[in-house]
């Protein structure tokens, strides 16, 4: 997710070489937290199950191996077979990892305070401060309507 223009300077001048050490030396190219490859492309079930094709198993939003009534019947390679025959295609994401801030300050650049996160897991725990934006944002928007425009539309 790109740097918004008013928080760039918030981040160091190395930003970019951090984020990599991070996310390739620390993570070895995983998400911390659910532990899928970047760069690969995943098949998902959409509820956060996905299939790792490196252990052949399918795996929990945590990354923990799923055992037991939670694994799908089929493995990927079988369900686009049975795709062929008239059903439907599991879908396939490209896992991208960024460098996350866990306390979400962009000037706490301690390394215990970054992560690397795929793009699911990315948004999952900044879900809160996102809320918190959109309500700042829509307070603006209502504000500048009232004062200049006429009532928020």
């Amino acid at each position: 997710m790109p740097i918004r223009p008013e928080h760039r300077w918030l981040y160091p001048i190395d930003w970019r070489e951090l984020s990599a050490a991070i996310r390739f030396a620390r993570a070895r190219g995983r998400c911390e937290h659910c532990g899928r490859p970047h760069g690969r492309h995943v098949t998902h079930l959409g509820d956060g199950r996905w299939y790792d094709e490196d252990r052949g198993c399918w795996r929990d939003d945590r990354g923990r191996r799923l055992r037991g009534r939670a694994i799908p019947e089929h493995t990927p390679r079988q369900y686009r077979w049975v795709a062929l025959a008239g059903e439907v295609l599991l879908p396939v994401t490209r896992v991208v990892l960024a460098g996350a801030h866990l306390d979400h300050d962009p000037g706490n650049n301690r390394w215990r305070n970054l992560a690397a996160l795929c793009q699911r897991c990315h948004l999952a725990h900044d879900r809160a401060e996102h809320h918190r934006q959109r309500r700042t944002t829509l307070f603006r928007r209502r504000a500048l309507g009232d004062l200049f425009l006429g009532p928020y539309r």
